[in-house]
């Protein structure tokens, strides 16, 4: 970072030293520089405001749909706690680099995947880290591995508003955040608290995605409500968030994700949402 001439310090003048200094003359962007040696167009978040409701599923989703688009395409699993990406995929470590930087495992699909999980020696081993070695290693993941030359750069986050989401709505240059939710009254009221902060932040919403809408009988085809009625669209109103998608129960879906074959999902119900991330 160059320096701030117009500082008392000068010459000892960094990014730590100059914020607050009365003459930055405005706020400091804190974001971090991409990777050198590559290229991200867009990066996209997606969150939810609790645990449970299917956001790597749609994280999965939207890259699967976007690579059959013909983009390139990649996957932060920014989820370091209880990373489900890899497995997701199939794919394991340990990710190997050079002086370019770490590089990512590519999926059968082509998708370009970094997580903690391909790092460790032991998949199984819990991550007993505390929250600013969490959001340390978030950071690396965007500026020391080698994505190349992504059209679409998904981050899968960890639920909730705490270090992580908030280090990558400051630290990596987002376009745009996906909230995914579940029918749930008390879910709803969740998903405002992230919608909140992404304001706060100043990260555009693009819309919001229901999970576990519904299942589908496989003999009548009738529509069970297996939590109850959905709210999600008086919710959207209110706030004047699209609604992109909402998504039945699906074994298939769930059989791919055990098998490492997730990339193979065509999910139509969000068909929206993959065109509002493309038109982004």
């Amino acid at each position: 970072m160059a320096e701030n001439k117009s500082c008392s310090s000068a010459s000892s003048c960094g990014r730590e030293s100059c914020e607050g200094c009365p003459s930055q003359g405005g706020t400091q962007s804190m974001i971090e520089e991409c990777n050198p040696f590559s290229s991200v167009k867009k990066v996209i978040g997606v969150v939810s405001g609790k645990g449970g409701v299917g956001k790597s599923f749609v994280t999965a989703s939207l890259a699967a749909a976007m690579r059959r688009k013909g983009y390139e395409v990649g996957i932060l699993d920014a989820d370091i706690t209880g990373p489900s990406i890899p497995k997701m995929y199939g794919v394991h470590g340990p990710a190997e680099g050079n002086e370019m930087g770490l590089f990512p495992i590519t999926g059968a699909d082509g998708t370009k995947i970094m997580s903690l999980n391909l790092l460790m020696d032991d998949e199984e081993a819990p991550v007993v880290w505390r929250g600013p070695v969490i959001a340390s290693t978030v950071k690396q993941f965007w500026h020391d591995v080698y994505w190349g030359d992504l059209d679409y750069l998904f981050v899968d986050m960890p639920p909730g508003t705490g270090d992580v989401p908030l280090t990558v709505f400051q630290s990596l240059p987002v376009d745009g955040i996906l909230i995914v939710t579940s029918p749930q009254e008390l879910v709803q009221l969740i998903v405002k608290k992230a919608i909140n902060m992404a304001n706060m932040m100043n990260i555009p919403v693009l819309g919001l995605v229901e999970n576990y809408s519904y299942l589908k009988c496989p003999d009548c085809g009738k529509e069970i409500k297996l939590f109850g009625e959905s709210h999600i669209d008086e919710a959207a109103a209110e706030i004047g968030i699209p609604v992109l998608g909402k998504m039945p129960l699906n074994p298939e879906f769930a059989r791919l994700a055990d098998e490492g074959q997730f990339y193979k999902v065509e999910n139509p119900y969000l068909d929206d949402a993959a065109e509002r991330v493309e038109n982004i």
